[in-house]
């Protein structure tokens, strides 16, 4: 539970209400820790609404539907999506965008559409928002079924998990967005903040997995790729993401130098620490470094500085910079008006630019194909 910004979740047991008319209870198994969540606690979030269930990035199994629902059954299982897709809407009959406005405005505001309300309650029946139209730190879940992804029960759940926003996003921005080619070069600037120890309840961890990465490269053979900045969840994404269309260079950025290892590992060429340049930025650093600038970057944390930084890093003429993070109310990006004349472009992107419910189920199926071997889940 979060009750207020900047506050300690807390544990506690709520109440998930059966689902109404075009609605899914999900029974969660898995449920990961996104850079969001924390985002909304912090209080930056203009959408951040309190008191809240967070979570959404998860996978589970469908518990019960509410009357209307077709697409899934008990028993089913499924990824929650933040990003809904219901296919006949403005945006989504457009065929140019993953923006879908059929739930978005009850979404936005913590209920659900059927009646306004949420679906979340404390024992004594006061109300509590949903989160992102997911709130996945629960046992339970209702959702709208037009963001729900119905997968294959051959997906370990754990892993699927994290298609609900982190990697798939860190893709997305690589394949839909960016449209990189084979033979580019790229930056992602992603500097990842973990949420202080005080923000987080006091419970007694389970014995921990051995640790094992999760090498979503969906089409096998690692090459080398452009720039990166920052080496978080999305961050890795977008390598694989440019290491699936084989891109020339990987450069990653991040001010944190234990992370170099698996940088490496994962499949940059380079790593620099803004801090270790000197006087230079690192912008400029990354120009001299790639004769003239990459031909694309990533940023993925949602800085307005490192926005600018990300911007100015691509080479003239061409140079696309995709904006993946989402910054703090109020706060505003800004460049010289001389580096967009010059053929530099900004993008946003949302979810990668996948379409939730037809994408997630195949990109799981793709997974499944190059996973390597676990014991865990033979």
């Amino acid at each position: 539970m979060a009750y207020a910004p900047k506050q300690p979740l807390q544990v506690k047991e709520v109440v998930i209400a059966p689902p109404q008319a075009g609605e899914v209870r999900i029974k969660i198994s898995h449920t990961a820790l996104c850079h969001t969540d924390y985002y909304t606690l912090s209080g930056q979030d203009p959408e951040g609404l309190f008191p809240c269930v967070l979570g959404h990035e998860a996978a589970g199994v469908v518990e019960s539907v509410g009357p209307g629902v077709t697409s899934v059954a008990p028993g089913d299982h499924v990824i929650p999506c933040y990003q809904a897709f219901c296919g006949e809407c403005k945006f989504c009959a457009s065929g140019k965008t993953n923006l879908c406005g059929s739930v978005r405005q009850w979404t936005g505001t913590g209920v659900m559409k059927a009646d306004g309300k949420p679906r979340i309650s404390e024992l004594d029946g006061s109300p509590l928002f949903h989160f992102m139209g997911t709130s996945t730190f629960a046992e339970y879940c209702v959702v709208h079924e037009v963001s729900v992804a119905k997968i294959t029960k051959s997906a370990p759940l754990d892993e699927a998990s994290l298609l609900g926003c982190g990697v798939t996003t860190g893709i997305g921005a690589v394949v839909n967005t960016a449209k990189a080619e084979a033979g580019c070069t790229a930056a992602v600037v992603s500097v990842p903040l973990s949420p202080p120890p005080h923000l987080l309840p006091s419970l007694s961890p389970p014995s921990p997995a051995p640790p094992r990465p999760l090498a979503l490269a969906l089409h096998g053979t690692p090459a080398a790729a452009p720039p990166q900045f920052g080496i978080g969840t999305v961050g890795l994404a977008v390598i694989d993401g440019l290491k699936m269309i084989g891109a020339k260079r990987i450069i990653a950025v991040d001010i944190d130098d234990s992370k170099k290892d698996l940088a490496m590992t994962w499949g940059a060429t380079d790593f620099f620490n803004p801090r270790s340049i000197g006087d230079t930025s690192i912008q400029d650093h990354i120009v001299a470094a790639t004769d003239g600038g990459v031909d694309y970057s990533f940023e993925c944390i949602g800085n307005v500085d490192v926005m600018r930084s990300a911007l100015e890093c691509c080479h003239k003429g061409w140079g696309e910079s995709i904006i993946v993070g989402v910054a703090g109310a109020g706060q505003e990006i800004k460049t010289r008006p001389f580096q967009l004349v010059t053929g530099r472009v900004w993008k946003g992107t949302a979810f990668g630019g996948y379409k939730s419910r037809v994408d997630v189920p195949r990109l799981v199926e793709e997974y499944l194909q190059v996973r390597p071997p676990d014991p865990r889940h033979p």
